[in-house]
């Protein structure tokens, strides 16, 4: 593990870094959104070896990280109109576009599909990486797949350890959910997985935008156009299940089955907020933050989750975060990390 300045990142360690992903190598960096695995996206045995390491199926597309705006012309087809309208006011930055591919992208990378999902991060490491690797870094989130998503380094080694070849320490990252996907292959772009960026600030950007249908569905027979649609992702190792309803009814609730769990001598996990927390009086509580700042949410999901897998609980009781502008992204991680288990009351 080598630790870079976020600020300042060493052109000595990135230099190496690169030159691992032009080998043919793995190397984990942070992004604003969480730490990525990366590998040479033009090279399909990197492509592989990303899959192996993450024990990810090989039908779920990789995203390709690019440095610069430039980039876009060698690996796609066509950059049209809405995409650089988007591109315009969101990159570098959390959104990842689906466009169609050119034939420089191996179908290994782009998990057989005729697609590639491309972005540009704002993060300086990811960026000077991205150059020093030769400008086009698949990378994927660097955890074992269906794990919550790594928002440090620290993560990123205890999923994968000595399975790749580097890992480049920038601290804990900004954001804590990966990006959001948007299709630009159709008329109306389409939400493919929601994030930072939101359904909101795309339509006063680009006019009509829609969400995919869907979007969490949980058994799909389709190929997943993206990384997210298809599997279950982001779970912790212990049964998470997700209480909605009024606030009272969802603290008095999980408070009765937590107690329960623990009078069958399970241990009980408790996800609540700033707001609700102190209201728990049983199991082993742990606040997102508050409702009325939801960037700490999204930034504390995954490391609550893993927090509890170090805690050995086996059930989880989570709140339910209908925030305004983020609560589509974070409900989305939640569900799919509870495999849509979730009880209204």
């Amino acid at each position: 593990m080598v630790t870079i300045n976020p600020d300042h990142p060493d052109p000595g360690d990135v230099k190496r870094a690169g030159e691992i992903l032009k080998k043919g190598g793995l190397v984990a960096f942070p992004t604003e959104t969480v730490y990525g695995l990366g590998g040479n996206a033009l090279d399909p045995s990197a492509s592989r070896k990303i899959y192996a390491a993450k024990g990810r199926p090989s039908d779920n597309p990789l995203i390709v990280h690019i440095a610069d705006l430039s980039m876009i012309g060698p690996i796609t087809e066509e950059f049209p109109e809405k995409a650089k309208t988007a591109a315009g006011k969101f990159w570098p930055g959390p959104l990842t576009m689906i466009l169609k591919k050119s034939g420089l992208v191996p179908m290994e990378t782009t998990g057989g599909l005729d697609t590639v999902a491309v972005r540009f991060p704002s993060d300086l490491t990811a960026q000077a990486l991205i150059r020093a690797a030769g400008g086009y870094v698949a990378a994927p989130s660097a955890n074992t797949s269906g794990r919550p998503s790594p928002t440090t380094a620290a993560h990123v080694a205890e999923d994968l350890g000595e399975r790749i070849d580097m890992i480049l320490d920038g601290g804990p990252v900004n954001i804590g959910l990966e990006s959001t996907i948007v299709d630009f292959t159709e008329d109306v772009p389409v939400v493919l997985r929601p994030g930072y960026v939101s359904l909101e600030m795309l339509r006063e950007v680009l006019g009509d935008v829609r969400m995919d249908k869907g979007l969490i569905s949980e058994n799909s027979s389709v190929r997943p156009k993206a990384p997210g649609m298809k599997y279950r992702h982001y779970a912790p190792k212990a049964d998470l299940i997700i209480v909605e309803g009024e606030q009272e009814d969802v603290v008095r609730h999980i408070s009765e089955l937590a107690a329960k769990a623990e009078q069958e001598g399970k241990t009980a996990g408790i996800i609540a907020s700033d707001e609700s927390r102190n209201r728990y009086r049983t199991g082993i509580v742990k606040t997102m933050g508050s409702r009325a700042h939801e960037e700490t949410i999204a930034h504390n999901l995954y490391e609550i989750l893993r927090e509890y897998d170090q805690l050995d609980v086996q059930v989880i009781y989570s709140e339910a975060f209908h925030t305004p502008r983020m609560g589509q992204a974070i409900m989305n991680r939640l569900l799919k990390a509870a495999g849509h288990r979730v009880i209204n009351v």
